[in-house]
């Protein structure tokens, strides 16, 4: 027969236990149990930004020593952290440099949540874009080769339905410019062919053009009389998720296309900011079309 420790030894009431209450001090009951339990999680939530910041970014991961100095804990305790947090997916060890970045569940349960916090982030401000324009503005994502509009809405306190669900081509779009701006021309080939319309070293050039502008302009290119404007919307890693566009006739938004691209640019940003986005001033080399 097993000999079993006596009753209470090594558990939650062992006498040797940190989280005992000593002789005078009141016993945990639930709201007491709270604080130890927040306090973890807000360690582990400090390695996480240590793990989300550029200097993790940059070299693809930060190592236990490293990660416990930016935290200020002891390297026993920022390993046992990180190899919880790794059995969860939160993080991931490379085998190789044995060092941590962030994992595959957060970015998926990031992903499940984000297109709604989306629209929930831009209708405030696309109400106001379109107050400032005088024009219905939309939220557009692209949905393989086409540009899906999520919401539209107009300086007035009513949505406009019309558009909403409805895929246009990419490529004769301002927005799918603006929403392609983060594909390599390989990529661009690979979406679209090579017998595309317009072929892809054209399209190439419209996109870095919009890059350049920091907004995409059509005019007519789309539908007979039509013009419009799109802006990059950013997540909290600087990449393309959606864009905000302006459409509207040409006989009334033709003669300030470019006024309404810079204001359009503005809200975008806006947005892209409280989805997480950090602007930087620094540049990283392009792909180039070959």
């Amino acid at each position: 027969m097993t000999n079993l420790p006596p009753r209470g030894t090594g558990g939650p009431e062992d006498p040797a236990d940190p989280q005992r209450p000593g002789p005078g001090e009141a016993s945990c009951g639930p709201a007491d149990t709270a604080a130890p339990r927040g306090h973890g999680l807000r360690r582990d939530i400090d390695l996480l930004e240590a793990l989300a910041s550029d200097e993790a970014q940059n070299a693809g991961g930060l190592g236990v020593v490293r990660l416990a100095h930016l935290v200020g804990r002891e390297k026993t305790q920022v390993s046992r952290a990180l190899k919880a947090l790794a059995a969860a997916g939160i993080v991931e060890r490379d085998p190789d440099t044995l060092e941590y970045r962030l994992g595959w569940r957060l970015f998926s349960l990031v992903a499940r949540t984000s297109q709604n916090r989306l629209v929930r982030m831009a209708e405030p401000v696309m109400h106001a874009l379109s107050s400032d324009v005088e024009e219905t503005s939309h939220l557009c994502v692209l949905s393989d080769r086409e540009v899906l509009t999520l919401l539209s809405v107009s300086g007035h306190s009513f949505r406009v339905h019309g558009w909403e669900g409805r895929g246009v081509p990419a490529w004769q779009t301002s927005a799918g410019r603006v929403l392609l701006a983060d594909a390599t021309p390989d990529e661009l080939y690979v979406r679209f062919g090579t017998a595309s319309t317009p072929p892809i070293p054209e399209l190439w050039a419209l996109i870095q053009e919009a890059s350049r502008r920091g907004y995409a302009r059509v005019s007519e290119e789309f539908e007979t009389g039509l013009v419009g404007v799109s802006a990059p919307v950013r997540d909290f890693r600087g990449r393309v998720v959606a864009a905000l566009n302006i459409s509207a006739p040409k006989s009334r938004l033709g003669d300030r296309l470019d006024l309404a691209g810079r204001t359009t640019a503005k809200a975008a940003a806006r947005v892209s900011v409280m989805l997480g986005w950090e602007p930087r001033h620094t540049s990283f080399p392009r792909a180039r079309l070959t």
